[in-house]
């Protein structure tokens, strides 16, 4: 019997969960998880072996394991509800601007297995064309200029706040057709439902998580009753297009499709960035290799993607009995596939703990693997690139003012609520 106590919820375990990863891929590479009774697989060729088996795995586990506690509060332990408190969110849910029945049953990207998966991947693939992409470069490096600008002259700011969140949820609500003035109440929303759905328990009530789904779909709702009738060159747009054809999504998905897209799309970058960041800044010898030769910057994006990346792990269900790694999988448990750990997995990566902007990163998992590989990946990749360069451009010296920063809420995503830094400005 192991005595390993993995606790992906507790506060050491968001500090820095790389040790417990290593204890796993050594003592327990299929693990079941206490507090969830989940199946943690921590190496790599094993994380890689469940995201190229979906017949085996499926991703359906995403739906249940994310809307779960948001919506009944009962998704970990501790989280349950009672009383007044179930009270008042059986008033919100009947407050949605869409029936959570309909919200459940909806087919969502990130949730759908094959042949469900590749008609609707196909749809939303329009709008993140590699063409499209690349010629967003010129607007990413305006509005990340533009952030910039506007903290001229101070010698304190806030990476995360200050840079990091405006210039991602700019560009994706660009892209969307949203307004962008709305980005303190689209971050907000984001937060809400991330640290909900995926935190540990007790972090914030249910209802609180429930409002900001419902102000969002609200919100989102209304954009798509106006697109539907004055369609313009922008995702939602080419969402309600979709809602006709061999593929038509209902009205629901379309609403579910755009929340995902706004939520993943500002919470990647912005984490990634922060991540990015603070390892430049725990490596000073990293840092000044990146400025001697700035062309080491998109191989710097890929390092930190593989050495922090801003999504952990993912969840999958085994349909039927599986055996890994010499562990049985009973059918129908829920799988959690650790991304982090099998980018940090020796055995793929030689001094995989080391933050070298030099090394091959070439087959790490920070995007996933397989039929859903992460769709916005081109995106991320060109906004943290364009982000950084012009970062290190701006300012010649960084120091940090929270030698031990705060994680937010999540056993999905790794990054920091806050980053405060002391600057100097470039000469």
């Amino acid at each position: 019997m192991t005595a390993i106590r993995f606790d992906p919820f507790s506060d050491a375990h968001r500090a820095d969960p790389y040790p417990a990863y290593a204890e796993l891929r050594r003592e327990a590479p299929v693990y079941r998880v206490e507090k969830t009774g989940a199946y943690a697989v921590s190496r790599y060729a094993d994380v890689a072996y469940v995201l190229r088996n979906p017949e085996l795995f499926s991703s359906s586990a995403m739906q249940t394991a994310l809307m779960t506690p948001m919506t009944t509060g009962a998704g970990v332990p501790g989280m349950g509800v009672s009383g007044a408190d179930a009270a008042r969110l059986g008033e919100l849910l009947q407050k949605l601007p869409i029936p959570i029945g309909d919200v459940l049953a909806s087919r969502s990207l990130i949730a759908s297995d094959p042949p469900t998966h590749g008609p609707m991947r196909n749809l939303v693939n329009r709008g993140f064309t590699p063409r499209r992409i690349a010629a967003l470069e010129r607007r990413v490096r305006e509005i990340a200029r533009a952030s910039l600008d506007a903290l001229a002259g101070k010698q304190e700011i806030d990476l995360v706040a200050d840079f990091s969140v405006p210039l991602p949820v700019t560009v994706i609500a660009e892209l969307l057709g949203i307004e962008p003035e709305r980005t303190a109440d689209f971050k907000h929303w984001s937060d809400c439902i991330v640290s909900g759905s995926t935190g540990a328990a007790g972090a914030l009530r249910p209802e609180t998580v429930l409002e900001a789904f419902a102000e969002l779909s609200l919100y989102v709702t209304g954009v798509i009753e106006e697109r539907r009738t004055q369609p313009r060159d922008d995702l939602i747009s080419t969402l309600t297009r979709a809602e006709q054809g061999e593929a038509a999504l209902t009205p629901v998905e379309t609403v579910m499709f755009t929340v995902l897209l706004l939520v993943a799309g500002n919470e990647t970058t912005t984490n990634l960035l922060g991540n990015a960041m603070r390892a430049l800044l725990a490596h000073p010898e990293q840092l000044a290799r990146v400025r001697r030769d700035p062309r080491l910057v998109p191989a710097l994006v890929e390092e930190a993607l593989r050495f922090d990346g801003p999504v952990q792990l993912l969840f999958r269900q085994a349909t039927r009995d599986v055996e890994l790694a010499g562990a049985r999988i009973p059918a129908g448990a829920l799988v959690t596939p650790l991304l982090a750990s099998a980018n940090r997995d020796e055995s793929q990566f030689e001094g995989a703990d080391r933050f070298d902007v030099s090394r091959s990163t070439q087959g790490h998992l920070a995007f996933g693997l397989g039929i859903h590989f992460c769709l916005g990946a081109s995106l991320a990749r060109l906004e943290a690139r364009v982000a950084l360069e012009e970062l290190l451009a701006r300012y010649q010296r960084f120091e940090h003012l929270e030698p031990r920063p705060e994680y937010i809420d999540s056993i999905v995503i790794r990054g920091l609520r806050r980053l405060p830094l002391r600057v100097e400005a470039a000469g």
